[in-house]
């Protein structure tokens, strides 16, 4: 794994956390959890292939 992915990942959640707040205390709530809810899957896209690698490994690693 990448360092730079653990500095992307940081930066989503440092960058959906500032959105949030600003859109919670503008009284905009819903647009606060979407912003949450894109932040979340922008990441699983990041994590996923990494996820799928391990399990490969694992599953090659007892040869099933």
């Amino acid at each position: 794994m990448d360092v730079n992915l653990l500095f992307k990942i940081a930066a989503v959640g440092i960058l959906v956390t500032v959105i949030g707040q600003v859109l919670k205390h503008s009284g905009r709530e819903e647009h606060a959890f979407l912003v949450s809810l894109a932040g979340l899957i922008i990441v699983l896209f990041w994590i996923v292939p990494y996820i799928y690698d391990l399990f490969d490994k694992i599953k090659h690693l007892f040869s099933l």
